[in-house]
């Protein structure tokens, strides 16, 4: 348009020259006119090829993001292919976790259950055999009273042969002993208690009756000289001596009325010394009869 206007005054310019109608400053002001709007048109052209050349470009880019939104389309397809193949996937993962932890809380409140359960039973036993101990101790301290006075009353009633050396007590750990030397009992050589002895006996005797829930043992010891003479024929060693000797004391005790169930008869020999046999005192008090009152699944 501006190029057709510009021709056009050319024109007239020209026309006017010829004819010469026009001054010469207005021919003058024609040609510039002409001049500016010649350079104007240029600018124009220039400006209209660069705006042609950016719409090249711009068409250019055009294409090239068509391309990449294409590329990108099939891009977002394939990934919402892969997430929801992968959301499958995490899905049977989690039900699976989910099952797992579901089971796991079934079997820790089953061993839960089975453990309180043990607790329990645990607690009850420990509750019975707490009662079965203080029955125990209540028993045992019973016993050991029933001992205590038992030891008393030997104590009181033997006191004459305490004294005398003939007999000693002694009581230790629910354990009572009555310890009577043989000469207070037998003759030299002889298992027959004498009359002395018996007296002796009855007196351990009287108190034992009251004895019902202990062992009574008769322990027969001797010293370490040999039998010889006409006695080893009876006594070929001091096994038969003491044998007979505690046999005899058990029998005795026997036919006084104590429960022969509660009664054993054991013989030591020469085995079981208390003091030196190479003294006669230690000998002396190595020939002896001991009476032992122990509880009875001893």
């Amino acid at each position: 348009m501006f190029r057709q206007a510009i021709v056009m005054a050319v024109a007239a310019i020209i026309s006017l020259s010829a004819f010469g109608c026009v001054s010469k400053n207005a021919f003058e002001m024609m040609e510039d006119e002409a001049t500016r709007l010649g350079t104007e048109l240029e600018d124009l052209q220039d400006r209209y090829n660069n705006l042609k050349k950016a719409k090249v470009e711009i068409n250019s880019q055009k294409e090239t993001l068509e391309q990449e939104q294409i590329v990108l389309q099939a891009d977002n397809k394939q990934l919402n292919l892969i997430l929801e193949a992968k959301s499958d996937s995490f899905s049977e993962v989690i039900s699976s976790l989910r099952q797992k932890m579901a089971d796991q809380k079934d079997d820790c409140e089953l061993q839960m259950k089975t453990d309180e359960e043990q607790i329990d039973d645990l607690g009850q036993k420990n509750n019975a055999l707490h009662n079965e101990l203080n029955q125990l101790r209540q028993v045992k301290e019973q016993e050991v009273a029933e001992m205590s006075s038992t030891y008393e009353e030997l104590l009181s009633k033997m006191e004459s042969e305490i004294d005398k050396g003939q007999v000693t007590i002694s009581e230790l750990k629910g354990k009572l002993t009555v310890n009577l030397v043989d000469a207070i009992l037998f003759d030299s050589g002889k298992a027959e208690v004498k009359d002395e002895g018996l007296l002796v006996l009855q007196k351990v005797v009287d108190i034992l009756k009251s004895v019902t829930d202990k062992a009574i043992r008769v322990e027969g010891h001797t010293d370490n000289v040999k039998i010889g003479g006409a006695l080893a024929r009876k006594y070929p060693t001091n096994w038969e001596l003491s044998s007979r000797r505690a046999v005899n004391i058990t029998r005795f005790l026997q036919a006084q009325g104590l429960n022969p169930e509660n009664l054993s008869a054991v013989a030591y020999g020469e085995y079981a010394p208390v003091a030196d046999n190479e003294t006669d005192a230690g000998k002396a008090q190595n020939r002896r009869i001991e009476i032992i009152l122990i509880a009875k699944n001893r």
